[in-house]
């Protein structure tokens, strides 16, 4: 091989110098690899841009190494220099570290100097420091006994201002400073001076018993004159008393005097006074401790009431008789009724120009109803035992409780009685009590001589449901017990009672199905179809209950409850219940329906076995030999067909007299399909007819059967499909019923689509002749019957 020229050596060396520049001038991390395709490429444009495709200007070259061996000197000396300039700094930096250091240190000697000089004079300043905490809580202490001293001077100053207004007859400032010490009282709750904050409570007790007796003694003299209490009627008087003036002047200043009085001193003023009566009564279902109390007027009016009362109706006295709760609570009544005018008239007035925005009559019934309250809980509870009693408590409280809203207009947000019976022992007492009432009635009613029969049966305007007066007196019983626990402040406890009514639909529904089983022997008799016309009304009753504005209410309750709210009700039946798709009595309706089903279809199935005896001759007559009509002057029925025609006239004469009015559309419309089907079974297609025997089959059930049912609709043959079709078909004359056979038969025989034939279906024929009921099959079954036809 040989040796290498000039030229070619310095293309390498160009080369080898290029690539080094490259990677040094390159800004990558990394230098370019002499493999890389990059710097090919690189060096491929630099020597088309340096040397171009001239082969003679490779003498360049030298120039060209020449300049890049500049330029690499160049650059080693900015790196060298940029070296060579970094350990000054360096040290510059350390440098000023340790002095940082040392400088550091200097101040935590110094810190350390300051602490100790600071500790040291601290602990010689410690006995200074406790001899001013001494003197400091020595003077806090001083302080506190002299804003003690300073209150007791002030409530020994309200209480000598009290004595003086009093002295001077001042009431407005002795009630002032009553409301002083009030104020005062409530600002010391939070203090822990329990010794002053007594002798502040009972001096301000001593007081307001003091303004209070007085300003009571003088109300109770003004009301005297008054003739206050009004135990009988008011009667109007013609001649004014000679100090009416004056006694209103003073009613008009003591009422807002003791309303001043109360409203300075809440806390105490109720029971402070003998006989005024307590205004909560302790009930477990529902606490009265959140109801604002009497005012202080009522009260002292309510004193002369409230020994009436407890004189009269506790002790021995004979009118204490707890057999006789209707004598305290009708007293009550008529002292709430002859007190309402003076109320009215006398407090009322006053109360709206002081702006206590309270009624007086109101006020008053609500301090009467809490002596009633009281009388009652302690009575209901000694009754527990006595079935009879308790009953009679219940029925008089429940009385009062009306009275008291409507008569005397007692506010419905105001608790009265009920719910005294909602306490749990008296609830489920009442509950067992009304059962056991119920049962023992529903026996008696079903035993009674006339148990079966309807006491407006003579009036037929009102007897249109002909319910038996067992199943009347049953659904009163019940509209009774709903009536009883209408009124009751808890839907809990009204959905209780709703499950005990529904269990005695139940127990009444299985009474009447025994006695049912009975009579099933006879199901056309009188008390069967009583018992059927039972089960309709209350089935009828219990419809209208469903969609009644208070059941739908216990509904919502119940839902909101779940499922135990109502005992019997399930988890479908309450989701029926949530959106209103069914009725509280929606299984006692099924279970109804189902009963009421089974009654009428054994009466229509005893009735018809009645009719198919007497229709046998009629079944067996000679159709096929009876003259055509042209042979006959007049049509006639059929002798073979009275004792039928007879015997369903009878029918459903008895079953419109005994039955309801919706049972009697029940009964002779689903008579008339059973007998529509055994007439076409039985009479038609048994036997073959001549064109006398169709038109005699036609007489005779359109001028003899069908108006029997005329007289319970305007077009009976519409109960009548079948038979009517076929005497309509059994009538044609022979050569329509040659064309509509040949038509069936092609249609029979021949299985083609007519419409796309383009010829009408056979129905459309048949459809022109008014049968619609019938198949084109039976169709031509009757044709075949018809003797006139030829080939039969």
């Amino acid at each position: 091989m040989a040796a290498p020229t000039a030229a070619e050596r310095s293309m390498n060396e160009v080369t080898d110098d290029t690539l080094n520049h490259v990677n040094k001038i390159s800004h990558s991390t990394e230098p370019l690899s002499p493999d890389s395709g990059e710097l090919l490429d690189f060096l491929v444009d630099f020597l088309d841009r340096e040397v171009g495709s001239d082969l003679k200007s490779l003498k360049n070259v030298g120039d060209l190494l020449e300049k890049l061996r500049q330029e690499n000197l160049a650059l080693e000396e900015q790196v060298l220099t940029v070296s060579s300039s970094v350990p000054p700094k360096v040290a510059a930096s350390l440098s000023a570290a340790e002095e940082a250091r040392c400088s550091l240190e200097d101040l935590l000697q110094r810190e350390r100097r300051t602490s100790h000089k600071l500790h040291q004079h601290l602990h010689g300043a410690q006995p200074w420091i406790d001899n001013l905490r001494q003197t400091f809580d020595q003077v806090e202490n001083i302080e506190r006994h002299v804003k003690y001293l300073r209150c007791l001077q002030h409530i020994e100053e309200l209480s000598a201002v009290v004595q003086q207004c009093l002295m001077t007859t001042s009431v407005w400032e002795a009630i002032r400073a009553v409301d002083t010490m009030a104020a005062l009282d409530n600002g010391l709750n939070q203090s822990g001076c329990s010794h002053l904050q007594n002798f502040l409570r009972e001096t301000l007790h001593f007081w307001h018993k003091i303004i209070k007796d007085r300003l009571s003694s003088d109300f109770e003299k003004v009301l005297t004159q008054l003739h206050w209490p009004i135990i009988s009627p008011p009667t109007q008087s013609l001649t004014p008393a000679p100090n009416s003036q004056e006694i209103s002047s003073q009613l008009d200043l003591l009422v807002p005097q003791l309303l001043a009085l109360q409203t300075s001193y809440p806390s105490r003023s109720l029971g402070s006074g003998q006989g005024i009566p307590p205004t909560q009564v302790v009930s477990s279902a529902t606490s009265r401790s959140q109801e604002p109390p009497l005012c202080l007027p009522i009260q002292i009016m309510l004193l002369p009431l409230s020994k009436r009362f407890r004189y009269h109706f506790y002790g021995n006295r004979q009118t204490n008789s707890l057999s006789k709760p209707e004598w305290y609570l009708t007293q009550v009544l008529l002292w709430m009724g002859n007190s309402s005018a003076f109320m009215e008239e006398k407090i009322q007035p006053i109360l709206d120009r002081v702006g206590v925005p309270i009624s007086a009559r109101v006020e008053l019934c609500r301090g009467l109803l809490s002596l009633v309250q009281e009388k009652v809980a302690n009575d209901a509870s000694r009754l527990l035992y006595d079935d009879v009693v308790f009953c009679h408590l219940v029925e008089e409280v429940l009385q009062f409780e009306k009275e008291l809203r409507s008569n005397q207009s007692y506010p419905a947000a105001l608790p009265g009685l009920l719910h005294l019976l909602l306490d749990n022992g008296v609830l489920q007492k009442w509950l067992i009590v009304e059962k056991k009432m119920a049962v023992e009635k529903m026996d008696a009613m079903l035993s009674a001589e006339g148990a079966w029969s309807s006491q407006y049966k003579d009036i037929s305007d009102m007897d249109e449901l002909k319910a038996p007066d067992c199943a009347e007196t049953f659904m009163t019983l019940l509209q009774v017990i709903t009536e009883r626990y209408r009124g009751l402040p808890c839907p809990s406890a009204q959905l209780k009672f709703l499950a005990l009514q529904r269990e005695l639909v139940d127990d009444f529904r299985i009474r009447l199905t025994q006695v049912m089983k009975e009579e099933s022997r006879c199901p056309l008799g009188a008390r069967y179809c009583a018992i059927l016309n039972a089960v309709n009304y209350i089935s009828t009753i219990l419809t209208d209950w469903g969609d009644n504005v208070f059941f739908l209410q216990l509904q919502q309750a119940a839902v909101s409850l779940g499922e135990e709210s109502v005992q019997g009700l399930g988890a479908i039946e309450m989701g029926r219940l949530a959106s209103l798709e069914g009725s509280l009595f929606e299984g006692l309706l099924a279970l109804l329906d189902r009963l009421k089903g089974d009654m009428m279809g054994r009466l229509l199935e005893w009735t018809m076995r009645e009719i198919t005896e007497k229709a046998k001759p009629y079944c067996q007559d000679r159709w096929l030999s009876l003259p055509s009509q042209h042979d006959q002057s007049t049509m006639t029925l059929s002798s073979s067909a009275c004792p039928m025609m007879l015997c369903v006239r009878d029918r459903l004469l008895n079953l419109h007299q005994v039955l309801s009015l919706s049972l009697f559309q029940l009964a002779w419309q689903g008579l008339a399909e059973k007998l529509d089907n055994f007439l076409y079974q039985e009479v038609i297609l048994s036997n073959h007819f001549s064109d006398g025997g169709a038109a005699q089959l036609q007489f005779d059930m359109t001028r003899n059967l069908f108006p029997l049912f005329g007289h319970y609709c305007k077009r009976p043959e519409n109960f009548f499909k079948h038979v009517k079709e076929a005497y309509i078909i059994l009538g044609l004359n022979v050569g329509s019923a040659l064309l509509l056979r040949n038509l069936l038969k092609q249609t029979v025989e021949e299985t083609r689509d007519w419409a796309t034939a383009g010829d009408p279906p056979p129905e459309s024929a048949l459809n022109e002749l008014g049968v619609y009921c019938l198949a084109p099959c039976d169709v031509l079954i009757l044709l075949n019957l018809k003797a006139s036809l030829p080939g039969q």
